[in-house]
């Protein structure tokens, strides 16, 4: 039985693209690895190609048209037979130890007659250059070794949250929702993340440090440079996430509570980059998003605009936005993204 299809969304990475199908490989016939060829210009595809060869019962090989990450990642969903699926970006990769527990538990459920629709795990900043390697871990926040409900979740820390590095998805659930995210847009892993939230019933958190997150390559989406210069695509995300839901309309307070704070978050980062990028049309559009927030779901505004957040990101004049950057450069080294 196929447990897991891993999605490998793949824009020239000859490179590299070899260690994250490597890494996977241990999982052997209980796993699925979809690679996907998002029109490259190298080898990506030969190489693509030469693993399925190699190993037709586990690799497959998606060649399309370049779409982007998130259209990779729709590609991958929908040629997806695994009863789980997982994206793990060509530059990134998995734990084998970790590997093996993730397959071992959902063994164990399967023959218990049991299923969830999240799965979460730890995951760790490679960070380049940086010798202490930071995990991110949800122990204090999410029951172990059972299946738990929204309603049992505790708090999350701001560098806590369920990133697409530490989700890993019922395959069926994400198609029964009709999961699809944008073309040719980066940061689209946050609507990947928060639009299924509201329909996962069933959740288990295993304490493995699986996913192995790479970051510092000068060309890297998280870049802060390469943001600043994506900053449409990072507010049109942000205003996505916006239209997806009445936050007031979700059921469970803790979930309600959890997707507030995520938007806040993005609110945050969307608000930081317009500052930093200092030019007056980016400033516009932070002024444009925080009125977009405001027309479509204001209960949500108040709570965001007058939280910790919201207040930091809106101090006016150019002394408040020097105190905005100032706490974004401190978030930054405490908790080490980009």
């Amino acid at each position: 039985m196929k447990y897991i299809s891993f999605a490998i969304p793949s824009y020239n990475s000859q490179e590299y693209m070899a260690k994250a199908i490597e890494s996977i490989l241990p999982g052997k016939e209980e796993v699925e690895i979809i690679i996907v060829n998002d029109g490259s210009k190298d080898r990506t595809s030969e190489i693509a190609h030469e693993y399925m060869e190699k190993y037709p019962d586990i690799v497959k090989v998606v060649d399309k048209e370049n779409g982007g990450h998130g259209d990779a990642v729709n590609a991958g969903l929908s040629h997806a037979t695994g009863k789980y699926f997982k994206v793990v970006d060509s530059d990134d990769w998995v734990d084998e130890e970790a590997l093996h527990k993730i397959l071992a538990l959902l063994r164990n459920l399967e023959e218990d007659g049991e299923e969830i629709d999240m799965l979460i795990s730890n995951y760790v900043y490679e960070k380049v250059g940086a010798t202490h390697k930071k995990v991110i871990h949800y122990r204090n926040v999410l029951p172990q070794d059972e299946i738990f409900h929204w309603g049992d979740i505790g708090h999350f820390h701001l560098d806590q949250y369920i990133l697409m590095h530490s989700v890993i998805y019922r395959t069926d659930m994400l198609k029964l929702i009709q999961l699809h995210l944008p073309k040719h847009t980066f940061y689209v892993d946050n609507i990947y993340v928060y639009y299924p939230l509201p329909h996962v019933r069933k959740i288990y958190y295993l304490d493995v440090d699986f996913y192995r997150y790479f970051i510092g390559r000068d060309d890297q989406s998280v870049n802060e440079k390469v943001m600043i210069k994506r900053l449409d695509q990072q507010i049109f995300v942000t205003k996505a996430m916006i239209d997806m839901y009445q936050l007031k309309d979700i059921g469970c307070k803790k979930l309600r509570s959890y997707m507030l704070n995520y938007l806040a978050i993005m609110m945050t980062v969307s608000s930081i980059l317009c500052i930093r990028s200092k030019d007056k049309e980016n400033l516009a559009k932070k002024k444009e998003l925080w009125q977009y927030l405001r027309r479509k779901d204001f209960r949500s505004f108040v709570k965001i605009r007058y939280g910790i957040l919201g207040q930091t990101m809106n101090i006016p004049g150019r002394s408040g936005r020097k105190i905005s950057s100032l706490a974004y450069s401190v978030a930054r080294r405490l908790i080490g993204f980009n």
